[in-house]
């Protein structure tokens, strides 16, 4: 029988809570700041490690943004993309739905194009390299208003019927759901399916305001949750799927540990919860050293790692027909597994 990590590494799993933009890291940050002539405010790639030190979600935005700046051309995205996909298809991941944030790129004038392109051609080479298939999510920025949403939503209209989705994410506190009611209102009339990053850094209410005003199909993060015990009791009821992001949430002390992490709990209350690795060139791991982090810190087995790879599949954007046989590929895994 595999050890632990290496059980972990070939388990087939899907990676739904993915900023592509967070997969940028330094190495490729300084490649593409020498070809497009950008100046970053870092001297060095020890430089940009050394910055990753946060204590609040907006320390780690301000690097973020800085960092996006290096995006230029549709070449950059593709390059971006495929480095994530490359390494995704190391950890384990049959499909993954990404996202991306347009305005962070449209503000510094890059054409919406240029995004789009790039990062489907990144998707289309991951499936005939690796297998790996992939869903595109548009975020809107939160710490911008209801008005530039719609604008960014309008901007994409020639490529909404390749784009699966529709996400909210950037700086919570401050900016609830409900500030985006009517643009998501609107997402959800031309068939766009709906995600929201609650309860990471805000209340529990946020995630109320996710699921009724929102009216998402999916939850991103919501470790408040736990919070507020009819809001547990409703999410599992529902069977809301919740994509968490453990070693996020130590980075940006959202947890203090990843021993105290709340992932087990979540699946005792019978959450459907997720494993996934939300900006993992900046919180130091991708989706399976995030499956290991929980495994080592919360006494996972094997049983409770399956069922996360399972949540993770049918929790996916994927009909049922698709995810069928990526669930007959994991039962496979796992039976091989424990026969070994």
């Amino acid at each position: 029988m595999a050890d632990l990590n290496d059980f972990i590494t070939g388990l087939p799993k899907a990676e739904l809570h993915l900023h592509i933009e967070g997969s940028l890291e330094p190495e490729l940050m300084f490649a593409l700041a020498r070809r497009n002539r950008v100046t970053i405010p870092f001297d060095s790639v020890e430089a940009v490690r050394a910055a990753y030190a946060f204590t609040r979600l907006q320390d780690f935005l301000d690097i973020y943004y800085a960092g996006a700046a290096v995006l230029q051309t549709a070449q950059d995205f593709r390059d971006l993309a495929s480095a994530y996909f490359d390494r995704a298809a190391a950890d384990g991941v049959v499909h993954a739905e990404i996202f991306f944030d347009p305005q962070t790129h449209t503000d510094r004038g890059i054409p919406m194009r240029e995004v789009i392109d790039g990062l489907f051609a990144g998707m289309a080479e991951a499936e005939a390299r690796h297998g790996l298939t992939s869903k595109l999510i548009l975020c809107f920025l939160r710490h911008l208003d209801e008005e530039a949403a719609f604008d960014t939503l309008a901007a994409a209209e020639p490529w909404l019927d390749r784009i699966a989705g529709v996400g909210l994410d950037s700086s919570e506190l401050g900016h609830p759901p409900a500030k985006f009611a009517r643009v998501f209102d609107r997402a959800g009339a031309m068939g766009l399916k709906r995600v929201a990053h609650a309860g990471e850094e805000g209340p529990a209410d946020y995630v109320r305001e996710a699921l009724d005003v929102l009216k998402i199909d999916r939850l991103d993060h919501g470790n408040r949750s736990l919070d507020d015990g009819a809001l547990v009791a409703r999410l599992a009821a529902e069977q809301m799927v919740l994509t968490v992001c453990p070693l996020s949430n130590v980075k940006l002390c959202v947890v203090d540990a990843i021993e105290n992490h709340p992932i087990d709990r979540m699946l005792a209350a019978g959450l459907k919860a997720t494993i996934n690795s939300d900006d993992p060139a900046y919180f130091g791991g991708y989706v399976a050293d995030n499956y290991r982090a929980v495994a080592a810190g919360r006494g996972l087995g094997r049983a409770a790692l399956v069922q996360l790879a399972r949540n993770s599949i049918t929790g996916s954007f994927l009909s049922a027909a698709e995810q069928a046989p990526l669930l007959a590929r994991l039962d496979a895994y796992a039976g091989a597994q424990a026969d070994a």
